[in-house]
């Protein structure tokens, strides 16, 4: 990408993000595709043209969702000969597939593109256990009705108790609000500063609905204009009250659910071009992607969990000729106000920058004023396939109004990743 043709973001669009069986109980991922993409075709007139390449995300999907970007792509408004694929990475999954689409565009392969993710923890794939999928499968290779009926021999009631898709990390068991637990601990990041972000990004996120910012980027859906996670009058007082929702036991509990993202239901996605395809079809480019890494951290034997993106960060600033202070700003998701903390709190270790991330000098901090600055997931909330193209999207808004201008996109994820990107107009 930052040595092939340059990457221009037209827009994004979103539905509102809900909390959690609400709004989008009953609709689930291709639903909620299908009107994001089609909100997307109808901002930018794409009725019936023919893109390059539809990438899409979701992270919770049923079996019967085999393919959600081709699905979504053919119910969208677009033409049929659009390909489509679907691919995931947690919660960095929508800006991988913008990553995607952009190294094809920067590679010469494609012209335009769309990437963007959906995911739904309330229509989730419910699957009985082992044994009975075993005794069901025996019974189809069964020739005859007696070599069906055998392979329910011993058969038990207990077996047709399901099995519901799990949150926690296969390798240690943990959720990730255990392993950001341990982090806050690690940073010795106090509840105080987490309620404060937290407090912060609901404030910052009413008031760019109020002001109109989200208008063109937030399209209506189930009789929902706004993310119904957004509490406008939430305070540090009101944040105080809650209960640790983690470590319970300890007496040193300190994410809760004021300061952690709630499990979200929602969709985003933008649209992806070159410069001349831009100018061809009569499109404002509002940024360029210049560059993306990824990259991973060793949690099972002690490193952070979500910590991933202070290593990719330094990576794409080198590679780069960049600071970490040579941004206008910067969009961290926020997963937990105690990730973001502790983020930051790691760049501007002198040890950390030198004995972890080879450094001679730490990469230092950021002005607070920069960050997040029309809210992020704390206030929107979080589904894991489309936080990436919700950020890629109002943070191409934000600087378009700016007339210019840099921002750092970092999105911790599960499996101990981070992916990274930098935006510029």
């Amino acid at each position: 990408m930052l040595h092939g043709r340059p990457v221009a973001v037209l827009g994004g669009v979103r539905i509102p993000f809900c909390r959690q069986n609400t709004a989008y109980a009953d609709v689930g991922n291709l639903g909620m595709s299908v009107r994001t993409l089609g909100a997307l075709v109808e901002k930018f007139g794409l009725h019936g043209q023919q893109l390059g390449e539809v990438a899409m995300g979701a992270v919770i999907k049923h079996p019967s969702d085999w393919n959600l970007g081709r699905e979504a792509t053919l119910s969208s408004g677009l033409s049929p000969l659009t390909p489509g694929i679907t691919l995931q990475r947690a919660c960095g999954t929508s800006l991988d597939a913008l990553i995607t689409i952009g190294n094809k565009i920067a590679a010469g392969q494609i012209e335009a593109g769309i990437g963007g993710g959906s995911d739904t923890t309330s229509d989730v794939p419910i699957v009985y256990g082992q044994k009975l999928r075993r005794r069901l499968l025996e019974a189809a290779r069964g020739k005859t009705t007696r070599d069906k009926l055998a392979a329910f021999k011993g058969f038990h009631l207990r077996e047709l108790k399901p099995e519901f898709p799990g949150v926690a990390e296969p390798r240690t068991g943990k959720s990730m609000g255990d392993h950001c637990e341990d982090m806050a601990k690690e940073w010795n990041i106090s509840r105080d500063s987490q309620d404060e972000l937290a407090v912060a990004s609901h404030h910052k996120l009413a008031a760019a609905y109020d002001r109109g910012f989200f208008d063109d980027l937030v399209v209506s859906f189930r009789g929902v204009s706004r993310d119904n996670i957004l509490r406008a009058d939430t305070s540090i007082e009101k944040l105080a009250t809650l209960k640790p929702a983690f470590d319970k036991v300890s007496g040193r509990g300190t994410l809760t659910a004021g300061n952690s993202t709630p499990l979200t239901d929602g969709a985003a996605a933008c649209l992806l071009s070159t410069d001349e395809w831009a100018a061809a079809h009569g499109h404002e480019v509002l940024c360029h992607i210049r560059d993306a890494q990824t990259a991973a951290v060793d949690f099972v034997h002690g490193e952070g969990l979500l910590m991933a993106p202070t290593v990719a960060v330094p990576e794409m600033l080198a590679r780069n000729g960049l600071t970490l202070q040579d941004f206008d700003l910067y969009e961290i998701h926020e997963a937990f106000a105690a990730q973001v903390l502790c983020t930051l709190r790691a760049w501007e270790s002198e040890d950390y920058c030198k004995t972890r991330l080879g450094l001679d000098a730490p990469l230092g901090r950021i002005d607070p004023a920069k960050l997040n600055i029309n809210g992020s997931s704390l206030a929107t909330g979080h589904p894991f396939a489309a936080t990436g193209a919700r950020i890629v999207a109002t943070a191409a808004k934000e600087l378009q109004q700016r007339g210019g201008g840099r921002c750092l996109v970092s999105i911790c994820t599960a499996g101990g990743m981070g992916v990274v990107a930098i935006l510029e107009r």
